[in-house]
């Protein structure tokens, strides 16, 4: 019987990279699938459970056990065997954050708890000898988050190879300016930077754009003003084709229109004053646009429909909306006329809009997917699914629901529910369902006994191909959560 080559079962294995359990079922098949699945396994640090940072330490070299030993840090079992890998060296995504929380809870769970006073140093020169080890150790890697205070981050002799290949950084802008000349000095091509502003940006921040080849997507999270804000966006290169801003301080949003290259982009503000500048941005071409999310609070809606006019042509994606729910009919009827090649939208449509919702579907022929607010103000989910059923085309598939208020209670009854799915079921081409609720509270699709019912008779029906409950904290378009 022939064999897969390594290469080919690699390629294979790789689906299985979120999927631990099944993965470390591959580690036991035979050698060579243990070879394959094991650099997989730690590929992620994120993926790493208490039990591998206790491999990590006995990977650690002698010089680095004796200094956890002079410092009273016994984690390591004296008699345990020497790991079969050099574990290390397959890391290709490190957070310093994860190491470091990992760590405290590998610490918390085997030192005595009249010793917990000593946890927090303990945790710094554990953290620190990890660190060493992954920077040593590691030949490319590819992504890397430093959003740790920046006296609890060191780098090593040999640091800059393995740091060469770094596409993805995420960062805090208060990182001593030393870290930043280092990155700047060997890495230039980061293709995604996240950078969460404190206090201050250290100036080698500056100097690790300055030199970036072909930064293709921006995130900024943006705590407090910063007067030096403006000479680091102006060192931002035109090779963008993704922006995320989130901000809850004052900041002109006039230096978007200059990244014309842009594909999606993603604005999360707090309030309509925070949309500096967009009475000028909403005259802004964006030819190559495809995705815009605008979250929490949104600019006043005729800059907006304005903004739609010029760039909704080519829009796949469209999420508009805020945390209050505040909605427009004018500004679904700018998404039915400027935006007709829409695959994804998000928005409300209130009680006395379902004639809106109706020409929306019937202008968006091609939308596959429907985030729909519910509750309050908004149409019921009675006159929401009876209006999908009968005006939206062949390509939809997926219905998410979006509850915007915490008091709101669910008012589908379980015989209305039924009733749309029997007549999902008449549709042709008819196509399994994907259903995604997003709750604010505990009134949602799953909260009834009698909806689950349902839900599962047409999973099994294959009616439903999908159902998921979303927390609305841990929704998908939350991008800065990581940070």
């Amino acid at each position: 019987m022939a064999q897969l080559s390594a290469d080919c079962l690699n390629d294979i294995l790789e689906y299985l990279e979120d999927d631990m359990i099944n993965l470390h079922s591959c580690l036991l098949v035979n050698r060579l699938w243990c070879n394959v699945s094991v650099r997989i396994f730690w590929k992620n640090v994120w993926n790493y459970k208490t039990s591998n940072f206790r491999t990590l330490i006995s990977c650690l070299p002698k010089e680095s056990k004796e200094n956890l030993c002079k410092n009273r840090i016994t984690v390591l079992n004296p008699n345990s065997k020497s790991p079969m890998f050099n574990y290390a060296s397959f890391c290709k995504f490190l957070s310093i954050r994860q190491v470091r929380n990992k760590l405290e809870s590998l610490l918390r769970k085997y030192i005595k708890p009249f010793y917990t006073f000593r946890i927090p140093n303990d945790v710094t020169k554990l953290t620190q000898e990890i660190i060493k080890l992954f920077f040593v150790q590691i030949s490319s890697l590819k992504k890397l988050e430093l959003c740790e205070s920046p006296d609890k981050i060191n780098f090593y002799p040999g640091t800059k190879v393995g740091l060469k290949n770094i596409s993805k950084l995420y960062c805090i802008s208060n990182i001593s300016s030393e870290i930043f000349y280092l990155l700047s000095q060997t890495c230039h091509n980061i293709s995604s930077l996240e950078i969460k502003f404190g206090q201050f940006i250290s100036e080698g921040l500056i100097d690790l754009i300055s030199v970036q080849k072909n930064l293709q997507s921006f995130g900024m999270m943006q705590l407090s003003e910063l007067a030096v804000l403006t000479p680091l966006i102006e060192k931002i290169p035109n090779t963008l084709i993704k922006l995320n801003i989130h901000k809850y301080n004052f900041i002109s949003l006039l230096f978007i229109a200059r990244f014309t290259n842009l594909q999606e982009i993603n604005l999360h503000f707090y309030c309509k004053e925070d949309f500096i500048d967009f009475e000028k941005l909403q005259y802004a071409i964006f030819p190559n646009l495809q995705i815009l999310k605008i979250q929490a609070a949104c600019p006043k809606f005729d800059l907006l429909i304005r903004f739609l006019e010029n760039n909704g042509n080519n829009l796949k994606e469209c999420y508009i909306g805020d945390e209050m729910g505040h909605s427009d009919n004018s500004l679904n009827l700018a998404i039915a006329k400027f935006c007709p090649n829409l695959k994804k939208l998000s928005t409300g449509f209130k009680n006395n809009e379902l004639e809106t919702m109706k020409i929306v579907f019937n202008s968006c022929q091609y939308l596959e997917s429907i985030n729909i607010w519910c509750g309050g103000k908004f149409l019921s989910e009675k006159e929401a699914l009876e209006s999908i059923v009968k005006y939206s085309h062949e390509n939809f598939y997926e219905i998410i629901w979006s509850y915007q208020y915490y008091h709101v209670q669910l008012k589908l009854l379980p015989e209305e529910l039924e009733s749309f799915f029997i007549s999902w079921m008449d549709r042709v081409p008819q196509k399994s369902l994907y259903l995604v609720t997003i709750k604010n509270n505990a009134y949602s699709l799953d909260a009834s006994d009698e909806n689950m019912e349902i839900i599962n008779k047409y999973i099994k029906l294959n009616v439903i191909k999908k159902f998921k409950v979303i927390d609305f904290n841990d929704n998908e378009f939350n991008w800065c959560k990581r940070m």
